[in-house]
């Protein structure tokens, strides 16, 4: 490749972030009005000849199941990525999960089709997981791949603040529609921001497709260097990576039982109100916004191993302060320590894992190592909201293997990220090489 060609393929750091911060707000507002869906009212509208324990369990369980999808969809799209582009991953992500969430909110509930509604409602989630198996691999391979080398974590962290975004939006949807009487709720009022992703597929859709194509990749084409087959490379030279990002990735496990398994304990069985727990997760991911980007600052000056195992072990201790507090429906306390655990301490390892995972590997398997990485290791934080609510014990103390199955996931994340090499200050094409690695 010439000097020339080399100089014509400019980043455009800024446009690649303010476009995956849209379309990750965008595509996790989908994904998150579904959590919150399963754990205040799948449990009564697709299951309703359960136990009521039962149903949020089998609710919670279809919550989990997009999990399952995700590793599947993560060696397909991050072949694509890989041999094809980042840009048409992100578009085609973006239309899966807009399109497979709408429907949700078309179905027909058990008591009008029976067996078949929630085995509808399985496959729509499935192709939710199928979807965001490649939506944060894409849209942090676009920007790390368009940013300057020594703002790699900052720019890359704007994937995670808008996923944090799409959370706030998804949310603050519920907000009024909890307030309906229960008839109406459960009848046709938590269909309202499942059917609102139309509007979500059409600006994503249009900001997606005005995005350029990364710098490297197109090096890549130019040079005739994209392998033909990513995955035979991938695992030839980066299993152990791969098998890095998978125990990293379990730090996903604040993340599932704070949004999902503890509003479903909170409101089901320690009785607060919906309304206040869902301003919660409202005010915790709004303090994750202005958290996110400082922690990914830091991990460019000091670099990502120190700010992402902070991320990990503090939230884990913390998750013990916060179950206490819902259990003995401390309102003030359960604000403040959910400030502290998901708002401020768990984003350092938000923050810094978009640069983290993708300096483990090269230009060739970048996307594909990511998507498989994480999404292994996020589909077994999926389940955690289930596991928790099957081993969660009877009286005041209850909560404790739930708190403790979090440290323990917390610990093996922070473990895997100390055995990685630090990166921060390796120039991009040099990324995904041991000599190039700073120890």
């Amino acid at each position: 490749m010439t000097m020339s060609a080399a100089v014509g393929h400019r980043g455009t750091p800024a446009k690649a972030a303010i476009a995956s911060w849209i379309g990750s707000a965008l595509e996790y507002y989908d994904f998150f009005i579904y959590g919150t869906a399963a754990a205040l009212v799948f449990g009564k509208v697709f299951f309703p000849t359960s136990h009521p324990a039962t149903g949020t369990l089998l609710a919670l369980a279809t919550f989990g199941v997009g999990y399952v999808a995700r590793p599947v969809g993560a060696f397909f799209l991050g072949h694509v990525g890989d041999k094809f582009g980042r840009k048409r991953v992100l578009v085609f992500t973006l239309l899966l999960m807009g399109a497979s969430t709408f429907l949700v909110g078309c179905l027909p509930t058990y008591g009008q089709l029976g067996i078949a509604a929630p085995v509808l409602l399985v496959f729509l989630r499935l192709c939710q997981g199928f979807s965001a198996s490649g939506e944060q691999a894409g849209a942090n391979s676009m920007t790390l791949e368009h940013a300057p080398g020594d703002r790699r974590a900052f720019f890359t962290s704007f994937t995670l603040s808008g996923t944090q975004a799409g959370a706030i939006l998804a949310t603050a949807v519920f907000l009024p529609i909890t307030q309906l009487p229960e008839d109406q709720l459960l009848s046709w009022g938590w269909r309202i921001p499942f059917l609102l992703s139309v509007v979500v597929v059409i600006i994503g859709f249009i900001i997606r497709r005005r995005l350029d194509e990364t710098p490297v990749f197109l090096e890549e084409k130019e040079q005739r260097t994209v392998p033909r087959m990513p995955l035979a490379i991938l695992f030839r030279n980066y299993t152990p990576d791969v098998l890095r990002v998978v125990c990293c990735a379990l730090v996903s496990t604040v993340s599932t039982i704070f949004a999902v398994y503890t509003l479903s304990y909170a409101v089901n069985t320690m009785k607060i109100d919906r309304p206040t727990m869902l301003w919660v997760a409202i005010l915790t991911n709004v303090v994750a916004l202005f958290a996110i980007p400082f922690w990914a600052i830091m991990a460019d000056r000091y670099g990502r191993r120190p700010v992402f195992i902070f991320g990990a072990i503090v939230p884990g201790l913390l998750m013990f302060a916060y179950l206490w507090a819902v259990t003995a429906a401390n309102i003030p306390v359960i604000f403040v320590v959910a400030i502290l655990m998901s708002g401020i301490t768990y984003s350092a390892s938000n923050a810094v894992w978009p640069a983290l995972y993708a300096e483990m590997f090269d230009t060739r398997v970048r996307l594909s190592g990511m998507a498989i990485g994480t999404q292994i290791g996020f589909a077994l934080g999926g389940f955690a909201p289930t596991i928790a609510a099957a081993v969660q014990g009877t009286g005041p103390n209850g909560w404790v293997p739930v708190a403790v199955l979090t440290l323990v996931a917390c610990a093996i994340a922070a473990i895997a990220a100390w055995t990685a090499s630090e990166t921060y200050k390796v120039e991009i094409h040099a990324l995904g090489h041991s000599s190039a690695h700073l120890s």
